[in-house]
């Protein structure tokens, strides 16, 4: 399997010259040695370190962590270590971020590497979200009448963001999302207000909507980068769903051909996708889900049977190798969807973090500006208090 490293992200652009290199003392170590170094390390930190892991990690970096999760589990866990003084996060930025907003003033949140951004999260700009919220209000979208005394528009991100965006919707009245509660998420957001804006995802969003019952002609896509998101004010007036132009490059790999092609090959093939992928390949689809529902359903199915599974391919094999004994479980795509900002995180990154924790140094400390991270949390909250 080929891993193409991708250009730099946005928050890469922004955040270079934060990045500091791995020290040359960290490259060419064997497998073992970092291990061995590894596990000494955590032991002589003990309960002052937590490390969270999620599913799209390496299987190399993913075997030390605490607890391994989606985003909604990783987030639920940061406040159920008030001992840990350092929060070590082997996710993306994003990820990082909510960590920090929802950790104790004491603790320390790190990413081992800088470098590990989500190209999805850089699709909502706070500047371009300012400008929607204005021209929503040109539009006579948004009003300061609502009607039945609702918002007339309910902001929700999903989890994917960065903590600019999660403020932004917190301090209007909305609340972040994961894949694993966006259907309720959705139907909370539509008993506060008329209309959603859902970014950056507008698969996820139109997923979600489609299946709790919301026709694809109640929903229209914002680009960010056109006049009025490109639409007529009357056809977002109409809208129930206002979703904003945003993919994950991994899940909009998966199409209905390769479902096509994998249900020929293999009869009785059941086929289980995340619902970042394109509308028309969950219709093809068996099941779609969050990564936790993934896992669950393939672990519940009996034994011989048939997967193909339309999500990271970190976590595929891992259920082929780990979790799912007994089944069959293919990757969609067959050359394997990887999510190339995730592999950043490597064991020689998370190696020099932990060895620096023990001498004292903290590397990529993750910390969101006091003016963003009272609303942030807000919002955060919200998204917790949903199921």
């Amino acid at each position: 399997m080929s891993l193409s490293i991708p250009l730099l992200t946005e928050y890469e652009k922004e955040h270079i010259s934060e990045r500091q290199p791995l020290p040359e003392r960290y490259i060419g170590l064997t497998d073992a040695e970092m291990d061995r170094r590894i596990a000494a390390a955590r032991a002589t930190l003990g309960r002052r370190l937590v490390i969270l892991g999620h599913h799209y990690q390496r299987n190399e970096v993913i075997k030390f962590a605490d607890h391994v999760g989606d985003s909604y589990k990783l987030a639920q866990q940061v406040s159920q270590h008030p001992a840990a003084d350092f929060i070590v996060f082997c996710g993306v930025h994003f990820m990082a971020e909510s960590a920090d907003v929802l950790s104790a003033d004491h603790q320390q949140v790190i990413l081992p590497d800088l470098a590990a951004g989500c190209s999805m999260a850089d699709m909502a700009d706070p500047d371009q979200l300012q400008m929607c919220w204005n021209e929503l209000e040109q539009m006579g979208v948004i009003t300061s009448t609502p009607e039945r005394g609702r918002a007339s528009v309910v902001p929700v991100t999903y989890i994917n963001s960065a903590a600019s965006i999660k403020a932004f919707c917190g301090e209007r009245g909305g609340v972040v999302c994961t894949s694993s509660n966006a259907g309720a998420t959705l139907k909370w957001a539509w008993e506060r207000g008329e209309k959603i804006l859902f970014l950056p995802d507008q698969h996820l969003g139109r997923n979600t909507a489609y299946k709790i019952g919301v026709p694809l002609d109640q929903m229209v896509v914002w680009d960010p980068n056109e006049i009025w998101g490109g639409l007529e004010p009357g056809a977002v007036k109409e809208a129930r769903i206002i979703l904003w132009k945003g993919h994950c490059s991994v899940h909009a790999r998966f199409t209905v051909r390769q479902i096509e092609n994998m249900r020929a090959q293999h009869p009785g093939l059941r086929v289980i996708v995340h619902p970042e992928v394109p509308w028309e390949v969950v219709q093809a689809a068996d099941d779609s889900g969050s990564t936790e529902y993934i896992i669950n359903q393939v672990k519940a199915s009996p034994q011989g049977s048939i997967w193909a599974v339309g999500t990271e391919v970190h976590l595929v094999d891992r259920l082929a190798e780990q979790v799912a004994p007994g089944r069959t479980v293919l990757s969609l795509d067959q050359f394997g969807c990887l999510c190339s900002t995730m592999f950043r995180v490597s064991p020689n990154h998370l190696l020099w973090i932990l060895e620096g924790l023990v001498a004292g140094e903290v590397h990529n400390r993750i910390e969101v500006p006091a003016d963003r991270k009272y609303w942030t949390k807000v919002s955060l909250d919200r998204m917790l208090s949903i199921s």
